[in-house]
């Protein structure tokens, strides 16, 4: 019998400009554009270069917004049936007592922030109506020969 071995050869070490490729495209398209822009600002000739290679490439028009678009909606996934009509069962009913706490502390903010609205324009009346007493004082006796301000 004889065994069965691969000699592979070792996976060689990506020189500094496919690590910075890997990089960038891990961070997706706006990293692109920012070396490019970067490139353009402080050497134009590698801004050009970069926006070259993005064209080249076709990462200036890759489908990545098609994927973060799949991304963005999450939310639609959760309405999406799983199967199990029990587990469907208990997740609209979840979903339905959340919506209900939802609008409930939405109505009870409404209620603190006209709470807060009436004290705040109660504290503003008071002041208003205690200030022409103090007024009517102050322009009763004018102060060292001068006329009294009309308000």
């Amino acid at each position: 019998m004889t065994s069965y071995s691969t000699n592979l050869p070792p996976t060689p070490q990506q020189g500094w400009l496919a690590r910075s490729e890997s990089w960038l495209d891990s961070k997706g398209k706006g990293a692109w554009i920012a070396a490019m822009v970067l490139g353009f600002v402080f050497v134009w000739p590698v801004g050009l270069a970069i926006l070259a290679y993005m064209i080249w490439s076709k990462r200036m028009f890759n489908s990545s917004c098609r994927r973060r678009s799949t991304h963005m909606h999450r939310g639609f996934h959760a309405m999406k049936s799983s199967g199990n009509s029990a587990f469907d069962a208990y997740k609209a009913d979840t979903l339905a007592r959340l919506e209900q706490e939802q609008t409930d502390f939405e109505a009870f903010l409404g209620r603190l922030r006209a709470a807060k609205d009436k004290a705040e324009f109660d504290q503003f009346m008071d002041e208003r109506a205690a200030r022409p007493d103090e007024a009517n004082d102050a322009d009763d006796e004018p102060q060292d020969g001068a006329r009294p301000s009309k308000a």
